[in-house]
């Protein structure tokens, strides 16, 4: 079965391939006039620096961290003087590191290359702009999910030959455990670019609509704007970027705490056998990489068409091709029961079968879809809730504001029962194996779900285009239909996010519990309950930097909106051009000094109560775990449910736009969204970052 593994890293290729195709198409289309032209080197210069600037920043922190982590596994012994681990999990850990940074790269290249292109082609019609903003998402999506597998693969390969023993076996153990670096190396950058990618993109929005439509009074996405350019910039970093580096992080997470819980099944007797279940989630993932590139081609929409319907046809697509082949290649490794060995983790380990693994691969992608279906129901402006929120705002912005917070704890109950119940129900098929399945289950089809993700932002940029060229109102009102579809799609997609990030971590976790030999949880304890509390606090802790560093820098934004308002001549009629390097310059040097402390407090703390005691950090993972994906589920929903609240009274209900209940609208989407678009999708990368540094410290304490 090691020779299969040599099989892996094509279908890694296969998806940077056809990630390279679209590409080249995506370039080949018109991108428009002169001024278009113009406005969108705008928007890629200002992208590009920004993640210049920010990627600087981080390599200084990946060759510090890899460098203790060399040293720390270099130097550390167990009792008899053997070797912890291996040093070559540094190695990991960069790799890692680079392969989230280089997907990101990769998607924020093409979306504003595609952006231009999606509105001159709404010109031609809905169905050739859809085309054009899916194809640029599709190569974030397809770069993630082949750098993902390919990472992982080529390093399953390269460590299997260099922990070949003299007997001529091999050690998976240590193979796994030096591979789980690479998860710390990608959730560092994901929690880095998330963070840093929110406060970009949000100060520049906040300082956007309050000063522009608030009170100017003038259009969204108005050239006049000072902070128009570094607005449209804000989205492909912060949702493009971000978002990539987000669910790349959860996408090889779900990956490694599998193969890590695969590890307990690794006996002289069924070793064999025990070598398919490590392969098996990266097996899985090429599956779902086949499932989502067939998907794509299922995404078109005729000019009357609902663009919502196109984007549905091929995710769902895409699912049910996996759910399908799923059994055939499950039965295929796992062709007999696996006996459960030795419990060494407090009764949570059982009997695999083939039944058993397919079920709980299938209960992770319907609890994913479910999820998601939620989150658009309490997020779509077509939808009861958002509209209820539109109705508020006829009051002014305190009850807009009321209704949302309302709004987003309520849409916790149902996300949490959806995934308390995927997590019972795959437990009973396949134990704690099962659950990690299931988390690779949900992320199967990555490769789709975050092509339709990342066709947001590109959607988002065109209207925005549209507006500064002056398109006109036609091809205004096609954009804007992308776009608002666009909304929901992000927000589903933060509900895939959420719903993989409590499955990752809870096999983080039990990965954990095995590699540190706790057997069991006692809340009784008062380690462990001190370090519940701990946990419990983090996301609280978290968010609020994550929410001040936004607010101080839409601050300086908004100043600077201000200023130029009133000291530009002619700027107001339409005379004078914006400064918009200035706005940039704002929202890019608040981005990066602003990300480093709530980074940094993720990775320090569970290895700092980790040394102190090891039952504690694992009363801190359950804390942050429970606390974290309520308050992501919250967040994001409250957030989307406000934008699509807003966007519901500019289509002419209620007033339309620039009447006092759009503006009280306004003020409840400009709180909103460092909700939705910075702390919230951030904590799901929290949550499985700290499980991850507390297995990758595990064997140490």
């Amino acid at each position: 079965m090691l020779q299969i593994s040599y099989w892996i890293p094509l279908l890694g290729v296969v998806a940077l391939l056809f990630a390279l195709m679209k590409s080249r198409w995506v370039s080949k289309q018109d991108p428009g006039n002169e001024t278009m032209r113009r406005i969108s080197g705008y928007i890629q210069q200002g992208a590009m620096a920004f993640l210049g600037r920010e990627y600087k920043v981080l390599s200084i922190f990946v060759i510090v961290a890899a460098v203790l982590l060399f040293v720390i596994y270099a130097v550390s012994k167990d009792a008899s003087g053997n070797s912890i681990g291996s040093p070559i999990i540094a190695v990991s850990f960069v790799v890692g590191a680079f392969c989230s940074a280089l997907a990101g790269y990769f998607g924020m290249r093409v979306a504003t290359n595609s952006n231009v292109r999606t509105a001159n082609a709404a010109r031609s019609g809905l169905n050739k702009a859809l085309a054009v903003a899916f194809s640029g998402g599709t190569v974030m999506g397809m770069s993630v999910v082949g750098l993902g597998v390919l990472g992982l693969s080529l390093l399953f390969i390269i460590y299997s030959k260099l922990f070949l023993g003299i007997d001529g076996t091999t050690d998976f153990g240590r193979v796994v455990q030096a591979i789980t670096g690479f998860s710390m190396g990608a959730s560092s950058i994901a929690l880095f670019a998330r963070v840093g990618g929110g406060i970009y993109t949000k100060a520049a929005d906040i300082g956007a609509d309050l000063v522009g439509k608030v009170e100017a009074g003038i259009p969204e996405d108005d050239p006049r704007n000072p902070a128009v350019i570094a607005d449209l910039v804000g989205d492909n970093v912060g949702d493009v970027a971000g978002m990539g580096a987000d669910l790349f992080e959860s996408y090889v997470g779900s990956i490694v705490g599998t193969m890590v819980l695969s590890i307990a099944y690794l006996t002289a007797s069924n070793a064999g056998i025990a070598l398919n279940l490590i392969l098996l989630p990266l097996i899985l993932a090429c599956v779902g990489i086949i499932a989502s590139i067939l998907g794509t081609f299922a995404v078109r929409t005729k000019e009357s068409g609902n663009p919502q319907a196109a984007l549905n046809l091929g995710t769902f697509g895409a699912g049910i091709l996996m759910v399908a082949a799923s059994y055939p290649v499950i039965k295929w490794l796992v062709p007999n029961p696996i006996a459960s060995p030795i419990n060494n983790m407090g009764g949570t380990l059982r009997e695999l079968n083939a039944g058993g693994l397919f079920l709980a691969t299938v209960i992770g992608l319907a609890a994913g879809i479910a999820v998601g279906l939620i989150t658009e129901y309490y997020t779509s402006k077509d939808r009861k809730p958002a509209q209820s929120i539109s109705k508020r705002s006829e009051t002014g912005a305190a009850t807009n504001i009321i209704a949302g917070l309302s709004l987003g704890m309520r849409s916790t109950a149902l996300p949490v029962f959806c995934i308390g119940i995927a997590i019972i129900l795959a437990y009973v098929s396949a134990g704690l194996y099962g659950i990690a399945l299931a988390a690779v289950g949900m992320l199967s089809t990555t490769g789709i779900q975050l092509a339709v993700d990342a066709y947001g932002p590109v959607a988002d940029n065109s209207g925005g285009i549209a507006e500064m060229a002056k398109l006109g109102p036609e091809i205004r009102a096609r954009t804007d239909k992308l776009d608002a579809v666009g909304n929901t799609t992000a927000a589903i997609g933060k509900g895939f996010a959420i719903g993989s990030a409590a499955l990752t971590a809870l096999a983080l976790f039990a990965a954990f519990q095995s590699q540190a030999g706790i057997t069991a949880i006692d809340v009784t304890n008062p380690y462990v309950i001190a370090g519940l509390f701990f946990g419990a606090l983090m996301p609280f802790l978290f968010s609020s930097f994550a929410m001040s560093a936004v607010g101080d820098a839409a601050f300086d934004m908004i100043a600077e909106v201000r200023r130029q308002f009133k000291e530009i001549p002619g700027l107001m009629e339409g005379k004078a051009t914006a400064d918009y390097k200035r706005c940039v310059d704002i929202s890019t040097a608040a981005a990066i000094k602003r990300m480093i402390v709530p980074g940094l407090i993720a990775i320090t703390v569970p290895v700092v109560i980790g040394f102190i005691n090891k039952e504690m950090l694992g009363g801190l993972l359950a804390g942050v775990t429970a606390t974290g994906v309520c308050m992501a589920i919250f967040m994001a929903n409250a957030g989307g449910a406000w934008d699509n609240a807003k966007k519901y009274i500019e289509e002419g209900h209620l007033g339309g736009k620039g009447s006092p209940t759009h503006k009280a609208a306004v003020v409840g989407d400009t709180v909103g969204d460092p909700f939705k678009d910075t702390a919230g999708p951030s904590l799901n990368i929290l949550i499985k970052l700290m499980s991850v540094v507390a297995l990758v410290i595990a064997p140490l304490i």
